[in-house]
């Protein structure tokens, strides 16, 4: 009898998840639902799941709607019904066709109109939706006559009152409306609940004929589909076979390249993953992202392949990843094995720049009806959703700030913001809006819209209506085609190499760049600011304290910096065992033969696989169920719990005591949801060094590529000031010499227009493409004739010098562009074949103070570029200790002045705490930290300058100054300003800093961590 069912799905307007929904349907006994949820069939998969689980017989359609007008409901007959219903709503969102207000002539569709919108004549597969209320309508003749094909209609849509008034919010939410002003043609009506069936019959009992066609109509459609199947594009070439053939051909002709003839350890690997890879049907994967790798090689374009596909060695032949699986004992097992019941997927990277051009070559190659990105549920978040609610309600703008910003605690709660606190609280996890996944693409064998209606967002790619993980659940593996900015940089500088130097460095030879002896000392020395994965003070810390000189560390460093792995404190025992490998014993021998890599400490997921395997004697199915468990989105204790009962009966076997085996499964458990995949710290790592080697041989070209793909973990002033410890001299923009990006000639660094604030991105293009056509500006009057630039363009320009080449000073240009516009007129723009010259004005000589610049780089760049920030404080004292004195100050206090950098908020118990970096007055970089009793008192004042005084402590090689006591050091005023005091000290709050804030609990202490450094002795 339920015809018309709405799940959350329904975005803003239903109110029940589809858990919930099934749920209720089956306490009330209901043994059949049709789910219609409003333009989409985003949940119908799920729907089949819970309602088998439930006993009910499930039914799916779609409620089509027109700006939020009922217009009909489509019940699929079969599950090819689905199908024509996703296509005619593809066509409505992705190619702006109307939906008609009648539907098309549909196969295995049936057709539920309402009373408001039945057509003249009615198709054999078409009914008319009947509701409990308008019964009393049918003594109409034009009605009476069409009860034969009449069926009820008895929307859910919720289930109590609270949910009533939710969906009311919802709605008031989706109008962009007060719930006060909602109208009737907005918002359901207030028989749109789930009740028992028998009192919906009990309603319609004078008609049976209609409860008769609307059993009919239930018993006609079914929704048979098979989960698990796979459905991704099936053959690359013409059949399963041909596509095994070449793909042996492509790993064999790989297999020589990467290890030369007759390495029988690296044929034998192949061989033994081909099999497996054949056996799953996985070969058209492989040949698909082989062939997007190819099509990536012949543009010339560099990509990265990583993730746990890089454990495969067919992968590495096939050039798909650059991480030798035998160098680095890589489980092929970890990406795929025979007991996997999930599908993998590689990772690959390409730069930000060029990742749309794979893309186009994506959906033209296997065609745009077998194409989409993976969508994605937005789903209501804490601080949007106290303000959308708020806001329904009324509150004015002040209020609603403080229910998002303050803590629920603090809240006044008067009887509106109760009610914002109850709704609020039952819209948590309701999807809000429909998005697309970062980077999941689909490749299906069927059309896509077989199983789901398409959408077209701004982008330009059209998305499917669910997420990845029904993808997974019906059969559709993902292909993860992700984007960076650190390949960008490495590109950029290649290219940039070539041009300034003639030189061309093949920066995909990893053998280039990998233990290379100079790049070895950067690593050690944490001088990786610019770097792929290792600039963050964090990681360039953690590279000084392990003293960091080879590959294979920094792919543990890689992994330990993660999160998790910090959280879990095994960072601190890591770097505690690396630095005293003679201070601890291996907890078994098992952890001595499989670990000794990482000192006995479980790193990666692969080690944790290992253990389970060896010390456990675990099947790899049930180390496939670890592996899930270890990761982000599917980690759970309770996936672990099913497999600890047989881990101990296999450790009773093996002769392991209950005390040892409880220890280490301890361990598995406090490491599996932390670990990272080990293939995926090699990737990154590779990036790393590939970044670093080009730092190190090439470093002007490096800044200046990382400037132009806007940098990574600092603000563009950072890696301006790397660049000029590496011998540049800085210049601002110029007309005559920028570009729109930042440019390099011979060892001067010209600023590019995109860092200016305040000139559009077009006009700064245009500035450089003139130039390129018709030769350098002769004078601003020559650049004001041929660029259309405004009044503010072109002062903005003055201001930052871009027009010194004139050899006059800013006051005389500005007074000369005001006479040049005062005249001007833009029409004539390029018309005129003689320059006219400038009426000459005699004016008086105009004085600028020294620094007059540098505020004029701070206000229009954030940052001075013809001085240091020193330059600009009210003192001369630089300190009475520099960086490079650090190391004979342990233990000792110390008084430095510093420029701030970035700070980095770390939760404790005792309340929080920052983490500072900072260059000295010789620009090297030092960092500090500032625990919250000396915050209580000395806090930071923004971003400047400051004097520090604090105790050195040496950990590990790295020095850290824990500060007691600073304060921000005094600029002097503004000289442009000298006789307005008000604004004297307005552009210093121009000057920036970093904040990284973080809300996680705080990391455990050395003594809770609880890794023993012993071998166990029972």
């Amino acid at each position: 009898m339920y015809l018309n069912c709405h799940s959350f799905h329904s975005l803003r307007y239903g109110t029940l998840s589809v858990e919930e929904l099934v749920q209720k349907a089956k306490s009330l006994g209901i043994k059949e639902l049709v789910l219609t949820d409003i333009n989409t069939v985003t949940a119908v998969y799920e729907f089949k799941d819970e309602c088998e689980k439930a006993g009910i017989r499930p039914i799916a359609g779609m409620e089509v709607r027109k700006e939020n007008r009922l217009l009909y409901i489509a019940v699929a007959r079969e599950f090819s019904g689905i199908g024509e219903v996703n296509r005619m709503m593809t066509a409505h969102n992705c190619d702006g066709q109307e939906l008609s207000e009648k539907a098309p002539d549909f196969e295995n569709v049936s057709v539920i109109y309402p009373l408001e919108n039945i057509p003249a004549v009615l198709k054999d597969n078409e009914y008319i939706g009947i509701r409990e209320e308008e019964l009393n309508l049918l003594i109409r003749p034009e009605l009476e006559k069409q009860i034969g094909r009449m069926v009820i209609l008895q929307p859910v849509t919720f289930s109590s009152q609270k949910e009533y008034n939710l969906h009311l919010i919802l709605r008031a939410i989706d109008n962009n409306t007060l719930l006060s002003m909602l109208s009737e043609q907005d918002i359901c009506r207030k028989s749109e609940y789930l009740r028992p069936e028998g009192e919906v019959n009990s309603a319609f009992q004078y008609h049976p004929e209609i409860i008769e066609n609307t059993k009919k109509l239930l018993s006609a459609c079914s929704f048979e589909f098979e989960f698990g199947k796979v459905r991704n594009r099936q053959c690359y070439t013409r059949s399963k076979a041909s596509d095994l053939k070449m793909l042996r051909k492509l790993a064999y002709l790989g297999l020589e390249r990467r290890y030369g003839l007759n390495h029988k350890e690296a044929q034998e690997r192949v061989d033994r993953e081909l099999k497996v890879i054949d056996n799953l049907n996985f070969c058209s994967y492989f040949l698909i992202t082989w062939d997007i790798i190819r099509y990536s090689n012949r543009m010339g374009l560099m990509h990265v392949g990583r993730g746990s596909g890089a454990n495969s060695i067919v992968s590495y032949c096939l050039g798909i990843t650059d991480i030798c699986p035998l160098e680095l004992d890589l489980y092929f097992e970890r990406f795929l094995n025979l007991n996997r019941n999930s599908p993998p997927d590689f990772d690959i990277d390409w730069s930000w720049q060029h990742r749309d051009t794979i893309l186009e070559y994506i959906f033209d190659r296997y065609g745009k009806e077998h194409v989409a990105f993976c969508g994605t549920n937005v789903q209501f978040k804490y601080k949007s959703i106290l303000r959308e609610v708020g806001k329904v309600f009324g509150l004015p703008k002040e209020e609603l700030d403080g229910l998002a910003n303050n803590s629920p605690y603090t809240h006044d709660l008067n009887s509106v913001v109760k009610h914002v606190h109850r709704y609020g609280a039952m819209m948590e996890k309701f999807p809000n809006q429909r998005s697309m996944h970062a980077c999941g693409i689909l490749i299906s064998e069927e059309p896509i819209t077989n199983f789901t209606a398409l959408e077209m967002p701004p982008k330009g790619f059209p998305i499917a209506q669910f997420d990845m993980d029904t993808a997974e659940d019906i059969g559709l593996e993902k292909f993860d085609i992700l984007s960076q900015r650190g390949l960008g940089t490495i590109n950029d500088t290649v290219e940039l190499i070539k041009k300034t130097r003639g030189i061309t460095v093949d920066i995909r030879d990893t053998t280039l760049s990998k233990n290379e002896a100079k790049a070895n000392e950067y690593l050690a020395a944490g001088n990786t600011i610019g770097c792929f994965y290792i600039e963050s003070p964090a990681m360039r810390g953690l590279l000084r304290r392990l003293k960091c000189e080879d590959y294979r560390i920094l792919v543990a460093a890689s992994s330990i910096i993660r999160p998790g792995v910090a959280q879990s404190g095994m960072m601190r025992e890591y770097i505690f065992r690396h630095n005293h490998p003679d201070r601890f014993e291996y907890f078994h021998p098992v952890f001595e033969e499989n670990l000794k890599e990482t000192y006995g400490i479980m790193v990666y997921q692969e080690d944790v696989i290992k253990i389970a395997q060896y010390f456990g004697g675990l099947d790899l199915a049930d180390g496939d169920i670890l592996r899930r468990a270890m990761s982000g989105k599917e980690r759970s204790i309770k996936k672990l719990q099913e497999v600890k009962a047989n881990f101990f009966a296999k450790c009773k076997e093996r002769g392991h005591s209950e005390a040892l085996t409880t220890e280490a499964f301890r361990q598995i458990e406090s490491f599996a949801g932390y670990s990272f995949c080990k293939a995926h710290s090699a990737s990154y790592a590779v990036e790393s060094y590939q970044s670093l080697y080009l730092k190190v041989y090439y470093p002007l070209e490096f800044m200046v590529s990382v400037i132009n793909n806007q940098g990574g973990f600092y603000r563009t002033e950072v890696y301006i000031h790397e660049a000029r410890m590496s011998g540049a001299n800085i210049q601002a923009p110029c007309v005559n010499e920028s570009d729109f990006l930042t440019t390099l000639k011979n060892k001067d660094i010209y600023l590019g227009f995109m860092l200016l604030q305040g000139v559009e991105t077009k006009t700064a293009h245009r500035i450089a493409e003139e130039r390129e056509r018709n030769g350098k500006y002769r004078s601003l009057q020559d650049f004001i004739r041929r660029v259309p630039a405004g009044t503010e363009t072109v002062q903005t320009l003055i201001f930052i010098g871009a027009f010194r080449f004139t050899g006059k000073p800013k006051n005389e240009l500005l007074v000369e562009a005001r006479i040049i516009f005062t005249n001007f007129r833009p029409e004539n723009r390029g018309l005129m074949l003689i320059e006219e010259p400038l009426q000459q004005y005699r004016l008086p000589e105009l004085k600028r103070a020294p620094f007059e610049d540098a505020f004029d780089e701070i206000e229009i760049i954030g940052f001075p570029v013809s001085c240091s920030p020193f330059d600009l404080l009210q003192t001369e004292y630089r300190g009475s200790v520099f960086v490079k004195d650090l190391p004979l100050y342990h233990k000792r206090q110390v008084k430095m002045l510093a420029y701030l950098i970035s700070r980095k908020h770390v939760p404790t118990r005792k309340g929080a705490m920052y983490f500072g970096t900072w260059i000295d007055a010789n620009g090297e970089y030092f960092d500090t930290a500032h625990f919250p009793d000396s915050l209580k008192e000395y806090d930071f004042r923004g971003g400047g300058c400051y004097l520090l005084l604090g105790t050195v402590e040496i950990d590990y090689h790295f020095p850290t100054v824990t500060i007691h006591k600073m304060a921000k050091m005094p600029m002097i005023p503004d000289p442009r300003y000298a006789y307005d005091l008000e604004m004297q000290y307005d552009v210093h709050k121009r000057i920036r800093e970093d904040v990284s804030m973080t809300s996680r609990m705080p990391y455990p202490q050395a003594q809770e961590i609880n890794m023993p450094r012993q071998k166990f002795k029972r």
